[in-house]
C-alpha cells in the first residue's frame, strides 16, 4: 500500500469515529441500534406519541382526514413532529460523507 493511501485509511478511520454519532449500538451484540431523542419529561414524550398516533389516523383515512371525536384535542401539532424529525436527522453523517467526498474524490478511485 502506498503511503498516501495509509494515510487516507487513517483519516477515514478518524473521521469515523468522530462523525458516526447518531446510532449507539445495543450492548448484547444483537446488531440493534438505538437513536436518542431528546425531551423535556414524560408529558412532552406523551405529547409526541399522541400526535404521532393522530398523525397517523389522518393519514390513513386521508378522506375524511379527521381525528375521532372520541379524542379531546384533535389537532395535530406538526411542528412537534418536525423538531423530532429534525433531532433524528443525521447531520453528522452528511459531514462525514462530505469529508469522505473529500479525501476519496471521484477521479481518484480508479
Amino acid at each position: 500500500m502506498e503511503i498516501d493511501e495509509i494515510e487516507r485509511l487513517e483519516k477515514f478511520k478518524e473521521l469515523t469515529a468522530n462523525y458516526l454519532s447518531a446510532l449507539k449500538p445495543v450492548k448484547d451484540k444483537s446488531g440493534i441500534h438505538t437513536a436518542k431523542i431528546r425531551v423535556y419529561d414524560y408529558y412532552e414524550l406523551a405529547s409526541i406519541i399522541r400526535n404521532l398516533l393522530k398523525l397517523c389516523i389522518v393519514a390513513l383515512d386521508q378522506e375524511g382526514a379527521e381525528v375521532p371525536s372520541t379524542v379531546k384535542n384533535q389537532s395535530i401539532d406538526v411542528g412537534l413532529i418536525l423538531g423530532i424529525a429534525l433531532q433524528l436527522f443525521p447531520i453528522d453523517e452528511f459531514e462525514l460523507l462530505n469529508e469522505i467526498s473529500i479525501l476519496f474524490p471521484p477521479d481518484s478511485r480508479k
